[in-house]
């Protein structure tokens, strides 16, 4: 163990919520930067049906994303928690075991994609003025796909062993170069959206090379040694459990945003899943700044369960809820408030302006519950309690949101208005509803707060203890 690691139980929670989330939230934003960036040029140089096809391959990005949460976000919940039982020999083989799930999920995505990309686009939503786009895109994405994933491991990995920062900058770097190469491919060379394929997959490249020599960096308490790499399946399951909550909200969003695509082309055209793909990037950008102060929260809040310091559990949670909720309330305002200005930021087009106006306001206006919603996931997948975490996170999608998108707009048509604004209605919907349930299952676990309550850890009692 190192002071970078012993802090987490000893330093005051506010100063360490600081310290680890401002690097989270700026990876986050950063993280989120490589799809606006992509929009954002595309817009500008291309036109509006490049943007379409790109939002078109939005679900298959959020399963990439998928596959990286559930390993990297349950390997990285699992090591604070094991951390904070002093158990490091323990803690490498979650490094080792982590990286045979990345190989494992990587190469099967990779090949699956290629086999039936016309297929999979198609499903999204695809019609025939987009497909060539979002083929173009994904052709040459994929093979970068697996640098993606591996990076979203061990950067978590990273800032759960005591470097949160220098997570940080890795991510930030490949942003930065992401942004140059769109300029030089885009704008100077006209690729098109190849060339926004292209500097999305050598920045992933770029980044999963340097989180790779941090582990094989002799400094580094956690690296990568011959006995981690023996597969533990205990290791695997207990990744996989915590790790399962991001990753069916990832792939149900996936899911939904391609029959969520079906919807908008009956009642609104490819243009309207273009205003969608605007609209959606700034709200996931409001959630990526949510879900950065709760990856500030993870190791502080895993640590310190581990540990048994259930008063730092409580004081962490609490400080994360206010902040997130807070974000939820400006980012709400600035939707209701300003919404064509923010749309300009990705395109002129009038068209696109005035189906978007609409959707920025409904989509966005309950911010402060989706804020609500997801710190509450990520906190109880933070503590290894997976089952709440999903039921808390797939609630909105799953539960309300697939059969509310053929509800509400059927009835908002049969009544005379038009069926677009009740596909927005339904997200703000649905919102509501995910709270609600949300907050219900936060009063079934208020246990984990109460002092002297120890949690179970699930581990082999022939290798149970530090020592083996």
């Amino acid at each position: 163990m190192t002071d970078r690691t012993l802090e987490l139980e000893t330093k005051p929670v506010g100063s360490l919520l600081w310290q680890y989330a401002l690097p989270a939230v700026i990876t986050q934003v950063v993280a989120s930067i490589y799809n606006i960036v992509d929009r954002v040029f595309l817009g500008q140089y291309v036109g509006a049906l490049a943007i379409a096809g790109l939002a078109i391959t939005l679900p298959l990005m959020n399963i990439i994303h998928a596959l990286g949460s559930l390993v990297g976000v349950g390997a990285s919940s699992r090591m604070s928690i094991v951390l904070g039982r002093k158990d490091v020999r323990w803690a490498e083989k979650i490094l080792g075991n982590s990286m045979l799930l990345t190989f494992f999920f990587g190469f099967l995505f990779i090949t699956g994609g290629y086999l039936f990309m016309d297929r999979i686009l198609q499903l999204f939503g695809a019609s025939q003025d987009t497909i060539s786009y979002a083929r173009e895109y994904m052709q040459i994405v994929l093979p970068g796909m697996f640098f993606t994933t591996m990076t979203f491991n061990l950067t978590g990995l990273i800032r759960a062993s005591g470097y949160p920062t220098k997570s940080m900058w890795i991510m930030v770097g490949g942003a930065v170069l992401n942004i140059f190469l769109d300029a030089l491919f885009i704008m100077v060379l006209g690729w098109g959206i190849a060339g926004a394929a292209w500097a999305t997959t050598l920045s992933m490249f770029s980044t999963g090379v340097v989180a790779v020599l941090h582990f094989l960096d002799p400094k580094s308490f956690i690296r990568f040694k011959r006995h981690i790499w023996a597969p533990k399946l205990y290791i695997f399951r207990n990744v996989l459990l915590i790790g399962m909550s991001p990753f069916l909200m990832n792939f149900a969003a996936s899911f939904v945003v391609a029959l969520l695509n079906r919807q908008l082309i009956r009642y609104g055209g490819d243009l309207a899943v273009g205003a969608y793909g605007i609209v959606n990037t700034y709200g996931m950008l409001l959630v990526m700044l949510i879900l950065g102060l709760c990856q500030g929260m993870q190791p502080i809040a895993g640590y310190n369960y581990g540990a048994g310091h259930n008063h730092r559990l409580r004081h962490v949670f609490t400080l994360t809820m206010k902040v997130s909720v807070s974000v939820g309330v400006l980012g709400s305002f600035l939707a209701m408030v300003l919404p064509r200005l923010i749309l300009r930021a990705f395109t002129d087009s009038d068209d696109l302006l005035d189906i978007g106006t609409p959707a920025m306001r409904y989509l966005n206006v309950m911010m402060p519950l989706i804020a609500f919603t997801i710190t509450n996931s990520q906190f109880f997948q933070s503590i290894d309690k997976p089952w709440i975490a999903i039921v808390t996170s797939l609630s909105r999608q799953v539960l309300f949101l697939i059969p509310l998108m053929y509800i509400i707009p059927a009835v908002r048509v049969s009544l005379g208005g038009d069926g677009l604004t009740g596909v927005w209605m339904t997200c703000t919907t649905c919102d509501v509803l995910g709270a609600l349930l949300a907050a219900v299952l936060l009063t079934t676990q208020l246990k984990v707060f109460r002092p002297g309550y120890i949690p179970p850890l699930r581990k082999p009692r022939k290798e149970a203890g530090p020592k083996e």
